[in-house]
């Protein structure tokens, strides 16, 4: 390892080490009443996260589907394998999609920083 990898990594655990001298207390935000309001904090950061998450499976499908139809085309007798495999495919991205979609509605409706 190079001295300058090693140094990098020596500077970022003692700034992990220092980061709880700066933490503030529990009731200091609430008191001075200039904190930030978690309600809104957490559906903006559901609302990114949803959309990023279908973005970024639109992308997975589309390559998925995209592959797989490159791949009938040039052995049109695995067709039946290459489904199968491209519907378990779309099925575990699509799960993960929902499972982003069921996060951001924790976030919206059970408001977990309140």
């Amino acid at each position: 390892m190079s001295k300058r990898v090693v140094t990098a990594g020596m500077m970022l655990g003692m700034a992990l080490l220092a980061a709880p001298v700066y933490a503030q207390g529990a009731g200091d935000a609430a008191a001075a009443g200039s904190g930030l309001n978690w309600v809104v904090a957490s559906i903006i950061t559901a609302g990114f996260a949803l959309g990023i998450a279908a973005g970024l499976g639109g992308i997975g499908q589309g390559k998925a589907i995209a592959s797989a139809a490159e791949a009938i085309a040039r052995n049109p007798s695995a067709a039946g394998e290459i489904r199968g495999v491209l519907i378990l495919g779309l099925v575990l991205i699509e799960s993960l999609v929902i499972y982003v979609l069921l996060i951001s509605l924790i976030l919206f409706f059970l408001k977990p920083f309140a």
